[in-house]
């Protein structure tokens, strides 16, 4: 079957997902982890591009970014992270090859609907992968930013986040009992089907919305029949 291809959208938030080769383990030391952010920090404002989350597991890694009027710059960023990472394990380990696997996924997200969810689905990653019991419980994710128990200087603050309040506190306190409270396992899998495919995260407006801002229809395989749930 002939691979989805990516669609990136100019000034909307992306769903990322990159996984290791064979999905072999990247981040093995927390040396490695704190190279990947600051990789990450340093390219995404030397291209202008928004991070609003992410999550670094052992072996993928989720970001949520928007990229400026250019969406070329995702796939610039992309390539860096790869690159250094990769030459970073490859010096420590003295190891040749890739770190990851050829391409990355990408879901352009419908804000007003499901930039707050994808967020929530980011962030409760080490929790549905059994790793930790609680999101705060996970170091390598962007949840400690957002509930300010780490610096967030360099982390973008998304609209729908903007909105959850008039305070930083208040904010930080409806964002802690929205990821802490149930989701649905339609909405799970709607967000994971929809990386896993190069396909739009949102409803048939936005469909047609991102359809004409590209100029081109959207084939959406498998819509509305969800399946069992796998990490």
């Amino acid at each position: 079957m002939p691979r989805s291809a990516r669609i990136i959208v100019p000034n909307i938030p992306h769903h990322i997902v990159q996984r290791g080769h064979n999905r072999s383990s990247v981040f093995a030391e927390p040396a490695d982890f704190r190279y990947y952010l600051q990789t990450l920090r340093t390219w995404k404002n030397a291209l202008g591009v928004k991070v609003y989350g992410y999550c670094l597991m052992t072996n993928h890694v989720h970001l949520i970014l928007e990229p400026p009027d250019d969406g070329r710059v995702v796939g610039k960023l992309m390539r860096r992270l790869a690159g250094r990472q990769t030459r970073y394990v490859n010096k420590l380990e003295g190891r040749t090859g890739s770190l990851w696997e050829g391409r990355y996924k990408a879901s352009p997200i419908q804000t007003e609907r499901y930039l707050l969810a994808c967020s929530r689905y980011v962030e409760r990653n080490p929790v549905r992968a059994r790793v930790v019991a609680t999101p705060e419980d996970y170091a390598w994710s962007s949840i400690h930013h957002k509930l300010k128990t780490a610096s967030a200087g360099w982390l973008d603050v998304d609209p729908c986040f903007e909105a959850l309040g008039t305070s930083r506190c208040e904010r930080a306190r409806y964002y802690a009992d929205y990821v802490s409270g149930g989701v649905k396992a339609e909405e799970e899998e709607l967000i994971r089907q929809a990386v896993n495919r190069n396909q739009l995260t949102g409803d048939d407006s936005f469909v047609r919305e991102i359809e004409a801002r590209i100029g081109r229809r959207i084939e959406l395989r498998g819509r509305g029949r969800p399946k069992k749930y796998r990490e």
